[in-house]
């Protein structure tokens, strides 16, 4: 017979051993999951799978852990009991208790299993975690950022959740573009270093004055994406200068936690010392990716939520594939988006909006092959951001 172990102890054993895992994790359904149970790891550990076995002797059916996704309720309206060696709300009060899992973590499982029950119907006791929705127009009355702000009102006063990411060499399409597709977003994202420029002179002096004139006319704001990663004093010139000058003419960039926050530093000295001030420039960083295999997960994203809080100043939230700040002034932005789950065959996997804005409370869907490369930019545009919009009011309910 196995030897004798308190639930407590039970829980703590499978967390060193990983049988639980905490983080931001791709299920096989593509939904993106604070928590991973992978209990193949006990039969490694006989103590562990002993403990399982003597749970066969119950009748009915027995688990040794109940995720609390509804699965209990469906058993009993067939007439099944389910016995639980413990449940998913005691393993993370034990591993709260223990140190193990800090209260973010807690909340953000605890949201998880409400947003994604298999019986409608079936709520677990973790409810009492939840916070009501606010609206765009609520939080931009609470974000410290003036450029979060800005967009929440955006969001709020087009009705649009939508970004548009125009991944296209052909600088004058994409200026063509903007102006097409203005009405229907919130944000146009760019790539600056993808675009193909004959004399710079001319690109200078056109390409950033008018995509700055279209966002005004428009009431959208500039989103350039280039994923700054480098030591603090070449983010600067990067940022500032080259041959692109990217601070004169976008209003959010992204960039890397990898280098820790002295990119973050290097990039709020150009704003301090340019043209431009913090209150129409500010940074995303990168706490989570949509492509296959990424790395920016679990302890990185926690990193980047930790420096994010120490420059509210210039960060105003995160590209991610879910919520992974509570705090409502910051503003989440997922790539990867379509309106059927699917991929591109180069690790890119596609979610749809109403699982980034209802399942994953992100507030913003990035959208790009799906609008530019279709015979109908405007019409998809248009599809894409009734869609978002729709997830949002059901988020609200």
């Amino acid at each position: 017979m196995a030897p004798s172990m308190s639930v407590e102890e039970l829980i703590l054993r499978l967390y060193e051993i990983q049988a639980v895992k905490f983080g931001s994790f791709t299920l096989k359904s593509g939904l993106q999951s604070p928590i991973y149970f992978d209990l193949r790891v006990i039969v490694s550990h006989p103590i562990l799978l002993a403990l399982s076995a003597e749970g066969l002797l119950v009748r009915d059916a027995i688990v040794l852990l109940d995720r609390e996704q509804g699965g209990k309720h469906m058993l009993q309206e067939k007439g099944i009991n389910l016995h639980c060696v413990c449940s998913l709300t005691q393993l993370l009060s034990v591993l709260l208790a223990n140190g193990k899992l800090d209260k973010d973590t807690v909340d953000s499982v605890h949201r998880f299993v409400q947003l994604n029950q298999t019986q409608d119907g079936a709520a677990p006791p973790s409810t009492k975690h939840l916070k009501k929705a606010l609206t765009y127009g609520e939080r931009a009355s609470l974000a410290e950022h003036p450029l979060a702000k800005k967009l929440f009102r955006i969001m709020e006063d087009k009705q649009t959740n939508l970004c548009v990411a125009v991944d296209i060499v052909d600088w004058q399409k994409l200026l063509q573009l903007a102006e097409r597709l203005g009405p229907y977003i919130c944000c146009l994202k760019t790539h600056v270093d993808i675009l193909s420029v004959n004399n710079f002179q001319s690109f200078r002096s056109t390409f950033g004055p008018q995509l700055n004139e279209l966002a005004v006319r428009y009431n959208f704001l500039i989103f350039e994406d280039r994923k700054f990663a480098d030591i603090g004093n070449t983010v600067q010139h990067q940022y500032g200068g080259g041959i692109y000058y990217i601070s004169d003419w976008a209003h959010i960039v992204t960039a890397h936690a990898v280098s820790g926050p002295g990119v973050i530093e290097g990039l709020k000295k150009v704003v301090n010392g340019g043209s431009a001030t913090s209150s129409n420039r500010g940074c995303l960083l990168i706490a989570e990716m949509s492509s296959d295999g990424a790395l920016a997960t679990g302890g990185y994203t926690k990193a980047c939520v930790k420096i994010a809080k120490q420059h509210k100043d210039f960060v105003l939230g995160f590209i991610s594939q879910s919520q992974v700040s509570d705090d409502p002034t910051f503003v989440h932005m997922t790539p990867g988006v379509q309106s059927e789950e699917a991929g591109d065959g180069l690790g890119q996997h596609y979610n749809t909006p109403k699982e980034v804005i209802l399942g994953r409370k992100s507030d913003v869907i990035i959208v790009g092959r799906g609008v530019f490369s279709s015979e109908n930019p405007v019409h998809q545009a248009q599809l894409y951001q009734q869609a978002g919009w729709e997830a949002y009011q059901q988020r609200l309910q």
